[in-house]
């Protein structure tokens, strides 16, 4: 399948209130501050930064950091995010290629405003987003102010946040969606006057339908003179779960900027995701009047794993672009087509968002799986089956997942490997210690158990637990393999760590093969000059991760000995 052009290098010069390119839609990812909203999604100071580092990789145009009058966690990251992530690199450099522009939220309250300017002010490009109530039920109940003083306010803290030193200021008209359209043009007139250079409309509930997103933003466009000559944005809430269609929707309306979280985490059900839009956008353009973004949206995946494991919000698994099952077929129709050529059921290309497995096929093993998805998944732990070998395991196999839902790379062996065979193993773990910290470095003392019983005991020094561990294997085990990746999930506090590794064994680098090769799964490949490379899957699960890794990398390690010794 062809992979869709990544981002292109026509960003448009950054200048507040205005862009150069019409059909350029600036991302505002506010994952640090509305996204951190969510319950239980609290990060670290050193956590916010990392994050911030991958939305600068990725391109994101406007990164709202957190909302310093509110917490000294946020003020302090957005000091070190503005500092070191706001700027070029002492090189002159930038991160991504851009220099981000670095937001801060504000109350309408001098206090607010003067703690956003302290917090962002050493960013080459600070702003601030002024958010201010201008539904009825908000004025009413939380504000207690009538429509005059409203307005009123807006235009006096937005012209203070200008005062101070924002040349860039965005003020947000909260439950937008949800106020009379006249009055928010009033509102945003006196915002402009003052000095915004973008006003924003908040569907702070998550109430609206796309139509009606799109319809007011175009009201607003077409009933507020002089908003042609700064920036209309819009801030989905995801209650309906419809904040990415909503947020297309003021696209298609003349919005020019969205608000989106990354894994479209934040407050109740979330905001827009990040994921949804940026790839609606590059994949459907065409319908949404060519609007592009400057986004490089080969990590994607590496900033929503990041996400997700700084945040533990752990994703379902059907989530859109980024889900485990995103990219999975279970049905054998399915898993036959993606096989012969992944663009029969793939849209999207998962390089693209920066999965880049090397032997990942999307094959997902179920009661509904065929033939060729299960030949292929045994493939990929290096078994070769066909004939009536093959209609053997295939018979085995459904009578499995009558069974039982989740079929693992030891069932599978089961299907095709004696009992003998399957009880003994070159190699297996005997115990295993590990000592690592921010002192020193990490080392590893493991012993292992041979297939004659004989035991062996090796120690060594890495660059992680993982990397010690591994390291202490290879020098007992000698397999001639090269470890490609290594993959661990833990669901759960007090849950089981899965790990997934992958090696190769042969004479070239993986990067040998071509790209229809990878997609189609294949376990060896056959290399010009006449070597081999073969592909050989390991997995392991304990309650510690290490433990995990240990496991997962033996059995690669046994099945890639194991076929040596029955070539031989």
């Amino acid at each position: 399948m062809a992979s869709i052009p990544a981002a292109t290098a026509r960003r448009p010069e950054y200048i507040p209130g205005r862009i150069g390119d019409t059909s350029y839609v600036r991302m505002f990812d506010t994952t640090l501050r509305d996204g951190e909203q969510a319950r239980g999604a609290a990060m670290t100071i050193d956590q916010k930064v990392a994050v911030a580092r991958n939305l600068a990789l990725l391109g994101v145009d406007v990164i709202d950091g957190g909302f310093p009058s509110a917490s000294k966690n946020d003020l302090e990251a957005l000091k070190i995010i503005s500092k070191e992530i706001g700027n070029p690199s002492a090189d002159g450099s930038a991160i991504g290629r851009h220099v981000p522009v670095i937001s801060a939220l504000s109350r309408a309250k001098k206090t607010d405003i003067d703690t956003a300017w302290e917090a962002v002010r050493a960013a080459r490009r600070p702003r601030t987003t002024v958010f201010l109530s201008t539904s009825e039920i908000h004025m009413q109940h939380k504000l207690r102010k009538s429509r005059d003083e409203v307005v009123a306010l807006a235009s006096e803290m937005v012209a203070y946040a200008r005062s101070i030193g924002f040349d860039d200021v965005c003020f947000a008209a909260e439950d937008a969606t949800r106020s009379d359209k006249d009055f928010l043009c009033r509102v945003f007139t006196a915002a402009m006057k003052a000095g915004a250079t973008v006003v924003s409309l908040a569907d702070t509930v998550g109430c609206s339908l796309p139509s009606e997103i799109h319809n007011l933003v175009s009201y607003i466009r077409d009933h507020t003179p002089g908003v042609e000559n700064i920036i209309l944005s819009v801030h989905c809430h995801n209650d309906l779960g419809l904040a990415a269609a909503n947020t297309l929707a003021g696209i298609e309306g003349g919005a020019r900027e969205v608000d989106v979280t990354i894994n479209g985490i934040g407050e109740r059900a979330g905001n827009a995701s990040f994921e949804e839009v940026v790839m609606a956008i590059k994949c459907r353009k065409e319908l949404l009047g060519g609007v592009y973004t400057g986004i490089n949206t080969k990590y994607i995946y590496q900033t929503s794993k990041m996400v997700e494991n700084y945040t533990g919000l752990h994703l379902q698994p059907h989530k859109a672009i980024v889900g485990a099952n995103a990219f999975c077929h279970e049905s054998g129709l399915h898993q036959d087509g993606v096989l012969k050529y992944r663009g029969t059921y793939e849209f999207i290309s998962r390089e693209d968002i920066g999965m880049t497995d090397t032997n990942e096929n999307g094959i997902c093993l179920g009661k509904l799986s065929g033939r060729r998805g299960l030949r292929a998944q045994l493939l990929k732990l290096g078994y070769d089956v066909s004939g009536t070998e093959l209609d053997e395991a295939f018979m085995k196999f459904k009578d499995l997942t009558a069974k039982k839902k989740h079929i693992t790379d030891d069932d599978l062996e089961r299907l095709v490997c004696s009992k003998t065979s399957q009880s003994q193993p070159m190699w297996s773990l005997g115990c295993l210690q590990v000592t690592h910290g921010t002192i020193g470095f990490s080392t590893a003392a493991i012993k292992l158990i041979s297939s004659e019983g004989k035991e062996k005991i090796a120690c060594s020094v890495g660059k992680g637990p993982i990397d010690a561990v591994y390291q202490a294997i290879d020098s007992i085990v000698k397999a001639p393999t090269k470890l490609e990746c290594s993959n661990s999930a833990l669901d759960g506090t007090h849950a089981i760590s899965s790990t997934q590794v992958i090696t190769s064994e042969g004479h070239n680098h993986i990067s040998a093969y071509s790209s229809s090769e990878k997609a189609n799964g294949l376990a060896s490949i056959d290399i010009s000059n006449g070597h081999t490379v073969s592909f050989i899957n390991g997995n392991g699960e304990d309650s510690d991760f290490v433990v995990s890794s240990a496991q997962a990398y033996l059995k690669a390690l046994n099945r890639t000995l194991t076929l040596k010794h029955g070539q031989s």
